[in-house]
């Protein structure tokens, strides 16, 4: 049931402890009803469920190093699985992701483009890929907006603000810059850069180097460097 899609049970141990009473907030009881209601209109809703939560069931609380935020998820047939940007395998690449693998070759000469755009390897190695709104229905862009998803992921990134130190923000695009008044710029480090979409990727997305300059800050606070290569 859908209900059942957005229940904590489904968290991770440290994001559960953290998000657990979100879930008995009225937004996420409207949302809930919004989502059981869709369903009973036999609308197809992406990501499956078993991947709302991938984000956060791939990169647990403290193992987030950096944060790459979407607005909301692909809405085309098989394309989301509850990473930001990413698309399962045997899925053409979408054109922002095409563009943030030009960018990545361009920055890190050693990376070169995959020919899948499966982003699960970055999330295992503490890139948290979230978008502010976790479901869409399928084929329309946006459906999910504000019904509540927001409010959510907004919680999401204050906690890692508030809790967490020397976190590296890439915030790209207008939508995303707009999430820069929840984090403390005295404990993170963020970027920003025109959003990697072929409508505005030339306007400031490429050659804005975010990868080295993510790493070079990881390796300034003694983490371990990203390896971009998936």
């Amino acid at each position: 049931m859908i209900k059942e899609r957005i229940m904590p049970g489904e968290l991770e141990s440290s994001w559960k402890e953290i998000l657990e009473n979100e879930f008995s907030k009225e937004y996420m009881i409207r949302l809930r009803e919004f989502l059981k209601n869709e369903q009973e209109q036999h609308r197809v809703i992406y990501p499956p469920s078993r991947f709302i939560f991938n984000a956060f069931n791939r990169t647990p609380f403290n193992d987030v190093r950096i944060v790459i935020l979407g607005q909301d998820p692909y809405h085309g047939e098989q394309q989301a699985h509850g990473l930001s940007f990413s698309v399962q395998k045997g899925i053409s690449i979408p054109p922002s992701l095409q563009n943030i693998f030009k960018e990545l070759h361009i920055d890190v000469p050693e990376f070169r483009i995959p020919e899948h755009g499966d982003l699960t390897g970055w999330a295992d190695q503490g890139i948290f890929l979230l978008n502010a709104t976790l479901t869409v229905e399928a084929f329309k862009a946006g459906s999910h907006q504000k019904r509540g998803w927001e409010i959510f992921t907004d919680k999401v990134i204050a906690e890692l603000s508030q809790r967490r130190s020397g976190l590296v923000f890439l915030l790209w695009g207008k939508f995303a810059q707009s999430k820069a008044k929840l984090i403390d710029s005295n404990k993170h480090y963020i970027l920003t850069a025109a959003h990697p979409s072929p409508l505005s990727a030339y306007n400031g997305f490429f050659g804005c180097r975010h990868f080295s300059k993510a790493n070079a800050y990881l390796k300034k606070m003694g983490a371990e460097e990203i390896n971009w290569q998936i």
